[in-house]
């Protein structure tokens, strides 16, 4: 038996979850899960499950970072009874790391002085995104020095896009220098997910095609040809695409100079190791439906009955729908099904009808009453009877993709 952990660092919050394998070709059980989230705006809240413990959102005021926020998810794993087989930390074997940004790296890497400071110098591209990942992985190192930490990237899955799509048509010697292109991401989700549907149409996964949905705080949209991605929404870095929680998604790239004479300098959460500028500010922080509604709770938005709650569910159908119709062109009209996930794709009924509604002259409809009462299931068709391509609802899981790559593979 091998003991594999599946690290999901984020700006304000790391989920642990400890996954049991002893089969490269069966996939890994899930033994147990822990959060911490709330990091930025204290205090903490923790939860953990495992066998029989169930705690839900214990304030934790002590924990303040990252570093302190895994090395108590850590004691609390080691201490637990219900988890024996990691009482000795040393036992752990493995480590997955979700890194955002990977650059040009196609597939998962073993972490050594030489990956952590390429990582280092991308987080230049990501400086809101990967420095999370990077301060897991050092805490990593030295409270677990025997296990081998691996980073699984967001952007991976997306090389496979071909280059009239990732290529920004600037000046190609300085985007070459600078790796100006576009990279797309929650891959590790979309990986998930491509795998999820094909296995659940019976379909090989090289013949799947589909357009899939992970609407979240971070929304994307991504096309899948042959299980393989082809587009995504995102771009050089999250920001590009969909708007989020509190991200614009796509603008007028002037609209910042005239949004602030200061977009250039530095803003106040910048430091010399991570350069952010007040454009990267306002846009990834101070945007999106916060901005328009000051709330990011898109369930509290989607059933308010107040105007700019209204403009801000219209402006993301609108903007999902206008990627619908691009990959649907894309795809040839060969879809094998539309799928929608993430916390938002997941449970937000209304958006979903909203978004197929809109769809409907590309094939798409649901079955209304399937839609309202979808289930804890990893699938689920919502689909109607006359509708001619699917529509699914997939509770994705990066976690679990992780450990089950990691279990899987004979490289690391």
């Amino acid at each position: 038996m091998a003991i594999i952990l599946s690290v999901n660092a984020g700006s304000s919050s790391v989920k642990v979850s400890v996954y049991e394998t002893s089969n490269p070709s069966s996939p890994p059980a899930q033994r147990a899960e822990a959060s911490i989230s709330g990091l930025t705006a204290p205090p903490s809240v923790f939860t953990f499950t495992a066998g029989s413990t169930d705690i839900k959102n214990k304030e934790i005021p002590e924990i303040d970072s990252q570093e302190s926020a895994f090395q108590h998810i850590l004691d609390r794993l080691q201490s637990s009874e219900s988890l024996p087989q990691i009482s000795d930390k040393h036992n752990i074997s493995r480590v997955c790391h979700r890194v955002v940004h990977g650059g040009d790296y196609s597939d998962a890497h073993i972490i050594d002085d030489s990956t952590f400071h390429h990582l280092e110098d991308l987080t230049e591209l990501a400086p809101l995104h990967n420095a999370s990942a990077l301060a897991i992985v050092k805490a990593c190192v030295k409270l677990l020095p025997k296990a081998k930490n691996i980073a699984y990237f967001d952007s991976s899955f997306h090389t496979s896009m071909p280059d009239a799509v990732k290529t920004y048509p600037i000046d190609a010697k300085v985007a070459r220098m600078n790796k100006l292109h576009k990279y797309g991401f929650h891959g590790i989700s979309y990986s998930f997910i491509t795998r999820s549907v094909a296995d659940f149409l019976g379909k090989d996964i090289n013949v799947t095609n589909i357009i899939a949905l992970h609407l979240g705080s971070g929304a994307s949209a991504c096309a899948v040809k042959g299980g393989k991605s082809v587009d995504n929404s995102m771009g050089l870095t999250p920001l590009a695409g969909l708007p989020g929680a509190t991200r614009s998604g796509d603008v007028d790239p002037s609209l910042i100079f005239h949004f602030t004479h200061d977009a250039g300098k530095p803003a106040p959460g910048s430091s010399q190791k991570m350069h952010i500028s007040q454009a990267e500010e306002i846009l990834n922080k101070k945007s999106g439906w916060k901005a328009l509604t000051g709330t990011t709770d898109f369930g509290a938005i989607s059933s308010s009955s107040d105007s700019q709650c209204r403009l801000a569910v219209d402006i993301f159908i609108d903007r999902i729908v206008n990627y619908i119709g691009s990959y649907y062109v894309k795809l040839d009209g060969k879809v094998d099904a539309l799928v929608f996930a993430g916390g938002i794709g997941e449970k937000a009924d209304l958006l979903r009808s909203g978004v197929v509604e809109r769809c409907r002259c590309l094939g798409f409809e649901l079955d209304q009453q399937k839609n309202e009462s979808t289930t804890a299931k990893t699938m689920q068709d919502i689909s109607s009877q006359s509708a001619r391509h699917r529509t699914l609802v997939c509770q994705t899981d990066e976690q679990f993709e992780m450990a089950r790559q990691c279990a899987a593979s004979q490289t690391v």
